[in-house]
């Protein structure tokens, strides 16, 4: 009986685990710029508008919140997000909303959500995804994993 128990708090601990350490987005990129140069990972910024884009949400959902996307993640990549919500409820504090104004002033300056770039720790755009993918998070990571054994 003690063993089954065991067995049963391993399993849930395991389980909350996993809760506990998804993959980390940042919301600071000169921080992400920072870490980016002593660890020499890329950046994958995304920008969003999480609570009202549709595209994003399924983006998110699809690709970088499925466990195969969350472990390459973090090994490989820091993550930022520029998310722009509408929803009283979500709004940012203005430090944040004006930081990801100034992101968007420079790296998407259309407007488009979701918009997906990959970055080389200066934040030079070495690939951009425009609107959701529709791919797989695998296929996702192939196309990473080209500029980063390339960069």
């Amino acid at each position: 009986m003690n063993f089954s128990f065991d067995i049963m708090k391993i399993l849930v601990l395991s389980a909350l685990i996993l809760f506990i350490d998804p993959v980390a987005w940042l919301a600071d990129f000169q921080e992400a710029q920072t870490q980016a140069r002593e660890s020499h990972k890329l950046i994958l910024l995304n920008f969003a508008g999480s609570d009202w884009c549709g595209p994003c949400i399924k983006m998110t959902r699809d690709i970088f919140e499925q466990e195969v996307f969350s472990q390459y993640a973090k090994r490989n990549l820091l993550l930022v997000r520029a998310d722009f919500p509408r929803l009283k409820k979500n709004r940012l504090e203005a430090k944040q909303k004006a930081h990801n104004e100034k992101l968007a002033d420079t790296y998407n300056p259309k407007g488009k959500f979701p918009l997906t770039l990959l970055l080389d720790e200066e934040g030079k755009i070495l690939k951009s995804w425009d609107g959701y993918t529709g791919e797989s998070p695998q296929n996702f990571i192939k196309e990473i994993e080209g500029y980063r054994n390339a960069h």
